[in-house]
């Protein structure tokens, strides 16, 4: 049998604390007919009645919103209070679901101009298969189960190998909230046990929140089996500084947002892109914070440190200027000290790689256009934001950018009721909100003749 790769190391000491066993393949197909079986019963459970079970979930995860953030932390050195914040969100998230979801999905009926009435319906398609990764390990999960239980789709879970307590705490809120046996199931499967998952005529689709990499991998198989599969991938996201009436009030958000989880989020302002009359105090302030920091949060894993300090090294060697931070700390444990890097040019790896740790990156501009042809000078598209005391100004540069979710004068909108997804290599489709609804569904024609 494979060697377990399933484990829990703490990333602030690099100890392995725990290990889980490889599903094996007959536990593998048991999951696929278990959740087609409960497919068959739950698609036709009333949406209301569902509505009732996914409000339980979102209870559960606020009851245990500290037992959770204590399993984050240890799994992947998230902060305690951001663990709470992301099983809190998670209850968001399933509440929304849960009451606006029959709207959501209710009959649409279109104008026919052919007489008789014709009408969309939004129904379910079968069970789903969800890839998750380890930075946001509850609401990952929160933004793909939630909307597709309501719509009465099954999920089969795989989680990233780095976060098993995550995954088994959250099959746990499923099963202590009433969502029937084989609904949702949690997966400890290998890389081809997704392949065959994905090739299994009882699944209908697959989501995968992760790397490029993974991403299309994934799409491959997706597409040889004819299946449908939403993709969130990485980021480079800017973050445009074009006036501002009060500069600390910008960097301090800017600074909060590029360290939250650590750094370790998909759509962080990873390119701080800032007009040359106020760079020099923006950089300047970020500074002050960073060297201000006496304590601060491991990286999810000691690998991830390293190749970010690779990243760093790669710059620096090549002409850029570490302001601040930047220390790999001593093997095993996963630390790496919050930075502020500017001079990045094109032949620097931090030009066109994403950076998912604790750097805070600034580029000088001139004029917005040149702001707005750096921001887009990236392979990714996920979010950016545009900061100026002109709200038109602002408006006008975030209109044009190439971008799933472009903000305006914040960092990002965020909610349950707010779709999130990119576009280029940042993936494809969209979670939360109204589309959130819209992506694993028939959207049925049912036409009635006069």
């Amino acid at each position: 049998m494979t060697s377990p790769t399933y484990q829990v190391t703490d990333p602030s000491t690099g100890e392995v604390v725990e290990s889980f066993e490889h599903a094996t393949d007959a536990e593998i197909e048991s999951a696929l007919a278990a959740s087609a079986g409960a497919y068959s019963a739950w698609k036709d459970v009333p949406i209301a009645e569902r509505a009732v079970v996914v409000k339980r979930v979102a209870a559960l995860f606020a009851e245990r919103a500290d037992e959770l953030a204590a399993i984050a932390t240890r799994e992947m050195g998230k902060p305690l209070g951001e663990g709470v914040e992301e099983a809190e969100f998670c209850q968001a998230i399933f509440d929304y679901f849960a009451d606006e979801g029959p709207t959501l999905a209710a009959d649409q009926e279109i104008k026919s101009f052919s007489g008789g009435k014709a009408i969309v319906q939004k129904l379910p398609v079968g069970p789903l298969l969800g890839v998750m990764p380890w930075n946001f390990p509850y609401y990952q999960i929160a933004r793909f189960a939630a909307p597709n239980l309501m719509l009465g789709n099954t999920i089969i879970l795989k989680h990233a190998e780095s976060v098993p307590r995550s995954a088994l705490a959250v099959e746990q809120i499923m099963k202590d909230a009433g969502v029937p046996e084989g609904a949702y199931v949690n997966v400890f499967a290998t890389f081809d046990q997704i392949e065959t998952i994905i090739a299994d005529p009882r699944v209908a689709g697959v989501s995968l929140t992760g790397s490029e990499r993974a991403g299309s991998v994934v799409a491959a198989l997706a597409g040889k089996n004819l299946k449908k599969c939403v993709l969130e991938l990485g980021g480079s996201d800017p973050m445009v500084v074009l006036d501002s009436d009060d500069l600390d009030s910008v960097v301090g958000d800017a600074w909060d947002f590029r360290m939250y989880n650590t750094g370790q989020a998909c759509n962080s302002n990873k390119r701080m892109i800032v007009m040359d009359d106020l760079f020099d105090d923006f950089v300047a302030k970020l500074t002050e914070k960073a060297l201000a920091l006496d304590t601060f949060s491991p990286l999810s894993s000691r690998k991830a440190a390293e190749t970010l300090a690779e990243q760093v090294q790669d710059a620096v060697d090549k002409g850029a200027t570490l302001h601040a931070g930047g220390v790999l700390g001593e093997a095993p444990a996963a630390f790496y000290s919050p930075a502020v890097l500017t001079g990045i040019t094109q032949d620097m790896r931090a030009y066109s790689e994403e950076l998912f740790g604790p750097v805070a990156v600034v580029y000088s501009v001139g004029s917005d256009e040149e702001a707005l042809a750096l921001a887009n000078d990236t392979t990714y598209g996920l979010g950016g934001s545009v900061f100026s005391a002109d709200p038109e100004r602002a408006r006008s540069l975030a209109e044009r950018l190439e971008v799933g979710m472009a903000n305006v004068n914040s960092t990002a909108g965020e909610g349950a009721e707010i779709p999130f997804g990119g576009v280029k290599r940042s993936g494809f489709g969209r979670e939360l909100g109204p589309l959130g609804m819209d992506e694993f569904v028939n959207k049925r024609m049912f036409y009635v003749a006069d």
